[in-house]
């Protein structure tokens, strides 16, 4: 019988993390300094659980190894997505990640790109979205002298702005800032700059410099254009396609009823509450669920007034 997939997932305690998971979604974080929910994720350092169904009590790189119609049969051999809430107490690091050939080769993963939904921002809150080195000399050199200020070009960011992060950019999120992030499935980061902070034991975290200087690219980040479709009780926005991902915000105000398009959709819920009608089952939905609607998933409706990113993988290899 088609059902959703809903899932529980992990929280990760972060040296810039804080309590935004607890107060604005209501997650049982496990510290004051919990800076990550992997809401949706196959990942070995963070693996779903799906809580409903027959599936249920199944990890989710089990049930994508296993249940392979699930997922449109992909030829993908780990899931490719990776669905995640950031709160940014403090400023992340200044960092960079690489594409697929630089992680294979040198992580044994996938390389990160990576985008942000800014869900919520406080006054004055900035990110570092790309750099001001017009060479790899440069670059080296700049980085080299700690001429951060000259070198890394710094945004300032507003709730629902949108930026496309793509391998090979420079990008930090700074201070107040509550992000839903869709990415490959990657846990590799290069460190380039930390802000010469020290961890609760006193001790500098590590920096990836020549890693860094090898997988930075130059020149601006180009983001992505937005566009919007009203249809009947439904706003549907495309943020980004790529070979990777392609990403929409959905609001809806009533009962809407949909169609599968894609392999399998990742849906996050941001707000709101309302019903999910699959198989003439209904599943109560609000902020802060997370859920797969899988292949066999052909058609669905939502009722109710709700504020979802949503998300699925473009990429055949």
């Amino acid at each position: 019988m088609p059902e959703p997939l809903f899932l529980k997932s992990t929280l990760h305690d972060r040296i810039w993390g804080g309590t935004k998971l607890r107060d604005v979604f209501a997650y049982d974080i496990p510290t004051e300094t919990t800076g990550e929910y992997w809401a949706i994720s196959a990942h070995p350092n963070g693996v779903s659980i799906v809580t409903n169904g027959r599936y249920q009590g199944v990890p989710l790189n089990k049930l994508y190894a296993e249940e392979p119609a699930l997922f449109g049969n992909p030829k993908e051999k780990v899931f490719p997505l990776l669905t995640k809430i950031l709160d940014a107490n403090d400023w992340l690091s200044v960092q960079v990640h690489p594409d697929d050939a630089y992680g294979l080769e040198h992580e044994g993963e996938l390389g990160k790109t990576e985008c942000w939904y800014v869900i919520s921002a406080e006054e004055g809150s900035e990110i570092v979205y790309g750099h001001n080195a017009s060479s790899k000399e440069e670059l080296r050199a700049m980085i080299e002298a700690g001429d951060w200020d000259d070198l890394l070009t710094r945004i300032p960011v507003k709730s629902g702005d949108f930026f496309y992060v793509p391998s090979g950019t420079m990008h930090a999120i700074g201070k107040g800032i509550l992000i839903l992030e869709t990415q490959q499935s990657s846990d590799t980061t290069y460190r380039v700059y930390d802000f010469d902070r020290k961890d609760a034991n006193g001790n500098f975290r590590d920096l990836h410099i020549e890693k860094s200087i090898d997988v930075l690219t130059i020149g601006k980040p180009e983001n992505s254009v937005p566009a919007t479709m009203i249809l009947d009780h439904l706003v549907a926005t495309t943020f980004v396609s790529t070979p990777f991902f392609t990403v929409y915000k959905w609001t809806t105000d009533q009962m809407v009823d949909m169609r599968q398009a894609a392999p399998y959709l990742l849906v996050s819920v941001l707000s709101g509450q309302g019903k999910l009608y699959v198989d003439q089952k209904v599943y109560e939905i609000d902020k802060g669920v997370h859920f797969i609607l899988p292949n066999d998933v052909k058609s669905w409706a939502f009722d109710g007034q709700l504020e979802m990113i949503v998300s699925h993988p473009n990429r055949i290899i």
